[in-house]
């Protein structure tokens, strides 16, 4: 079954931005939010995905993703899907043999940047690069599907 092992980090400066490789813009919104899942759809590009995440908190759970049409998708988003939908450009850096993606969000979550490494194991080794900050993958409210509900923008307590 597939998993995602991933682990998210607040931003310490920009220096990742001399080494970005490539960037794609996100727009997605969610279908369905539950205790037990979260179903989203994404835009990126010329292409469109339905993702089904497992709710768990941490660094792994469950994740199915599958490609739709891309008129379908876009009719979800400005149809069916809560606002605000999660607007954000996501850089991706090679370092260390990993390839990080950074989020750096728009819309109501305008000042929000994260970087997420994906890894093969949880308790894998990786190198972190000079410019990430504070481990935040227990935090609940970077996952996306809670800045629809509780937006960067209405924290009172930003990092």
């Amino acid at each position: 079954m597939p998993t995602e092992i991933e682990r998210k980090f607040l931003i310490s400066n920009d220096s990742w931005r001399d080494s970005v490789s490539k960037q794609s813009y996100y727009r997605q919104g969610y279908l369905a939010n539950s205790r037990k899942a979260s179903v989203r759809i994404r835009v990126t590009n010329d292409a469109a995905h339905l993702n089904i995440k497992g709710m768990t908190l941490g660094v792994s759970r469950k994740e199915f993703e599958y490609e739709v049409p891309l008129a379908e998708a876009l009719d979800m988003l400005d149809n069916l899907c809560a606002g605000p939908l999660i607007e954000k450009t996501r850089y991706f850096v090679q370092h260390g043999g990993h390839t990080w993606e950074i989020d750096v969000f728009e819309g109501d979550n305008a000042g929000l940047v994260v970087a997420e490494v994906e890894l093969s194991a949880e308790d894998e080794a990786f190198e972190l690069p000079p410019w990430v900050g504070e481990e935040v993958s227990h935090e609940e409210r970077y996952y996306n599907v809670c800045l629809v509900t509780h937006p960067y923008k209405e924290w009172k307590d930003k990092p």
